[in-house]
Formats: structure tokens, sequence, C-alpha cells
């Protein structure tokens, strides 16, 4: 269809099958899939638009939820009987326009389309239906904008549409279920918000991929499900733990934590589950273990992979069958805790190797959460290290105000291996150090600097390194003027000549700085 009149070969429709297939497959969210499925038949069947509509399991209308289009698009609901869509899903069966001109009834306003659009575009919407209902209900509709094609082509094209309706209409009706239990705790008042409400005190959430992980586990929050954090080291599955916790309905009973990993294995049974007077040499009085500690909160295990094969089994048991005994003791203690766990090793690794238990494994995998390393969400660092920035700041009673241009660059190329704990540190260290309003590359610590990013390098001369130094000032005064070396001159106390001449020295590009105050205005309006 590139040409727009050439036919699309059979081998394109089986190679977008199987991509959709295996896009499907993949241990992503639904809404996550779905979205990306509409933009592989948009690029791969060259459809200027792509989008599905789902019907709302409360209002019972049609709602649009995914779209993947090049224009941005107002959200619209629809009501089944109305419109094209709205036809689709009341009666069940595909409609195809060549020309979207021709059709009077078409909500063009719907999808922004101009009049050159609807004279070029024809249109084709499917429904999708979930045969595996009594009734095989039509929950939703698959549609597409088409460039103008001769009608064999558009019936093609229609029927491939079918055959992916069909394919998708699993995971269509399984996130309608999601949809509507979704609806049922926002009744409830069991959930403080949305996809992307605020996030909690103290978690920093401005990556699509935070954002997803905010709200799976606002999804499991409300139940007693137990929830496992995975992600590297430093990554904040503690502080996701506690925001679980705070947005459970456990919110005012205690949360309980435990390394397993800063204790020994034979210390770990007693922390856990107590024991009796005289277990153990050294057990000079009863004690409580965490269990009933945490009894009607929360327990947070983190690293459980290193629990030992005895004490995984004593968690199975208190998982299952809600009792626990203490060491030493035959009496059982019953206990309702809801359980965390969190853990940076592979676990199906440890299964194969015999080192963890495959009937814990399922039971605290009901509902995992990945928490990506910091170096796959570079858009969380900087508001990250602003957060962070603030916090020491008043903790330490400074007036540090921001974080140099040359030095969110550092903070931005380096690859965090300690991921979110290291940045911390990074940025306590930076504002103990730091002795003026902003925080400056030669704050930061050595590892993220490089003889060619700061002044600290070995390699340099002193005339070097007071260029460097010199140029950051500059530019960071350019970047804060907009590119005014006017005011900038003014700023730094120094003559227009003098910035004149720096700026050539240095090669720097008034320009750009100029052109990116008048795109942040424009964004402000």
């Amino acid at each position: 269809m590139a040409n727009n009149t050439q036919d699309t070969s059979d081998l394109t429709y089986l190679v977008t099958l199987k991509t959709i297939q295996e896009t499907l497959k993949r241990d992503t969210p639904l809404e996550e899939s779905l979205n990306a499925l509409l933009k592989i038949l948009a690029q791969d069947m060259e459809y200027v638009r792509a989008f599905m509509v789902i019907m709302d399991p409360k209002t019972e209308n049609l709602k649009l939820s995914l779209t993947y289009s090049p224009t941005q698009i107002e959200d619209v609901t629809y009501s089944p009987g109305r419109g094209v869509i709205g036809r689709v899903f009341d009666s069940g069966e595909s409609i195809t326009i060549p020309r979207l001109s021709d059709d009077q009834e078409f909500l063009n306003k719907a999808f922004g389309r101009s009049e050159e659009e609807l004279r070029k575009l024809g249109f084709i919407c499917v429904p999708v239906i979930n045969r595996r209902a009594e009734d095989q209900e039509v929950i939703g509709a698959l549609s597409v904008d088409v460039p103008l094609i001769p009608a064999d082509d558009l019936a093609a094209h229609c029927q491939f549409l079918e055959v992916v309706a069909g394919i998708i209409a699993g995971h269509v009706a399984q996130l309608q279920e999601e949809m509507a239990a979704q609806d049922h705790l926002f009744t409830q008042g069991m959930l403080a918000g949305g996809a992307d409400a605020t996030p909690p005190k103290d978690f920093v959430a401005a990556s699509k991929a935070m954002r997803l992980v905010l709200r799976q586990s606002r999804q499991v929050a409300p139940s007693r499900a137990t929830a496992l954090l995975r992600g590297e080291s430093g990554t904040g599955k503690e502080l996701l733990a506690e925001a679980i916790h705070n947005s459970s309905p456990r919110a005012d009973k205690p949360l309980i934590k435990l390394n397993c990993a800063a204790l020994p294995s034979e210390l770990i049974e007693s922390e856990l589950f107590g024991h009796q007077k005289g277990a153990f040499t050294g057990a000079f009085q009863n004690k409580r273990g965490l269990f009933e500690v945490a009894d009607q909160g929360t327990l947070f295990l983190d690293e459980i992979g290193e629990l030992s094969m005895d004490a995984q089994a004593k968690v199975l048991r208190a998982i299952q069958e809600k009792e626990i005994q203490r060491v030493g003791s035959e009496q059982s203690i019953t206990v309702d805790v809801r359980l965390i766990c969190a853990t940076h090793q592979p676990l199906e690794e440890l299964l194969e190797k015999g080192k963890f238990r495959e009937d814990l494994y399922y039971r605290i995998n009901v509902f995992p959460i990945f928490i990506p390393p910091l170096k796959e969400r570079r858009e969380d660092i900087l508001p990250l290290a602003e957060h962070f920035l603030t916090e020491f700041s008043e903790e330490y009673g400074k007036e540090v105000k921001r974080i140099s241009t040359p030095a969110i660059e550092l903070l931005v190329m380096y690859h965090w291996p300690g991921n979110v704990r290291e940045l911390k540190n990074c940025m306590e260290r930076a504002v103990l150090l730091c002795e003026e309003q902003v925080i400056r590359t030669y704050h930061l610590p050595p590892t993220l600097q490089s003889a060619e990013s700061s002044a600290t390098g070995t390699n340099l001369s002193f005339g070097e390194a007071v260029a460097k130094f010199e140029q950051e000032l500059l530019v960071d005064s350019l970047k804060k003027t907009g590119g005014n070396m006017l005011q900038s001159a003014r700023d730094l106390r120094v003559s227009y000549r003098i910035v004149n001449y720096k700026v050539k020295k240095y090669n720097i590009d008034v320009k750009k700085f100029s052109q990116a105050k008048k795109k942040s205005k424009k964004k402000e309006m």
C-alpha cells in the first residue's frame, strides 16, 4: 500500500500477525501490549491511524481507550448505536467506508480529521467479540484509517483486521475486567488516584516506567495478595513497599521490615517467628517474632532469596495456614499478615539450583512488580537529584538552590551502578561540600567525573582547569538569561566585551540558549 494502489502481500499479513502474537506473549501490562499492537498495525500495514475502543463495563458506553496516531486527539465517549463505531458495536458486524467524506454520519470531529483527510482516507472498523461469553458479546471495536484503495483491497484489509480482533479479544476482555475492578475500588474509596495520580511522599516518578510501577502498586495495594518487588539493589524497593502498605486497608497497622541478608541463617527463624525461653543458648526469655508483631499489618521481607530452606518452609506455612510456631514451642499461633517480598536475585535460577522452594516461589509471585534500574529511566535522574538537593539542603541548613548545567550533564551521562541509593549519597556529599547556592561539577564524586568533563582531571594544567571552570560559569549564566550576553555580563560582574570574547574563545553557541528559552515560554503558554 506504499503507493496507495498496491495490494499488501500475504507475507506482510503473516509477518504482522506473527509480530502481534509475539507482542501479546510478552510479560507486559495489557494496556501497554495493546498500545504496542496498534503501533505495529499502523507501521507494518501503513495505516494512517489505528485505534481501539473498549466498552466501559460501568456505564455501558464505548470509551476511547487506546490509540496510535501522528496527531493529538481528544478523549471521546461513544454510545452503542451512535456513529460508525457505535453501529459496529450495536450490530457486531464490520463496516468499511471507501472514502470518509462520502459518509455523512461519520464523526470526524472525534479524531480531529481535516477536510482534506476526509477526502483522502478510507475507514475500516471491526468488532472485538468475546466468544467465550454465552451470547458472544461485543466488548469493543478495532478501527483504522487507510489511504484510498480499491474495494477488493479494502475488503482484504477488513478480513485481516477481523483476524487480529479475534486474536486480541481475550486480552481486551481481561482489560475490561480490570477497568471494572478499578472502578469498583474507586467507588469503595480504596484507591487514592488513577494511573497518573500524585506519587506518594518521597517517591519520584517522572518516567513512563516508574509511572507504570506506581500504577501496578496501586492495583495490588487494596488486596491482601502477596507482592514480589524485583529489581537491582538501590532501585527503591523498600520505598515502594511503604507506598503499597500506606495505600492499603492496613495503613493504620504496623509495617514491619526485615532484610533477610542482614542476619545469619541461624538467627533468621528466631527473628521471624520468635522463640520460647530456653529454646537455645542465650534464650533467657520468650520473644515475639516479626510475624506476631506485624499481625493485622504488613511484613516486608527484603532479599527473600537469602532465606534458608527451613525458614522458607515456615514462611510458606505462615502464608498458607496463617499459623506460626515459635522456635522451641509446639503451640501454633494464628497470625493475619500481608506479605510483601523483594529480591534482586533471579529466583528462577535459585529454583533450578534447589536453593529456593518452588511452592514458596509461586506463593509470593502472585503480583510481581519490576523496578527498572536508574540507567534505564534517565528521565528520573534530574527530578531525583533535585528532590535530594532540597532534602539535604534543609537537613544541613544550607541554601543550595540548584544544579549547574555541566553538573546536570554529568549526572545524566553517568551509568549509576548503585541506582537511586548511589544518587542519593552523591547529592548528600555535594550539598555538604557546596559553599555557594549552586552544585557544580567539582562538588560531585570523582567517579562521575573525567578529565574531559570537569576541572579535576590530573592531565589538566592549572590554566586549563581555570578555563574549564570559567566556561562552566559562562554556560550556566547564558542558560539562565536565555542567551542574553549583556545580562550575563551584569550577573557575572564583568564587561560585555569580556563575555563576548569568552563566548568566541570557547566556541559557545549562544543561539541555542535563546531558542531553549523561547520553547520553554511556549510550553508555559
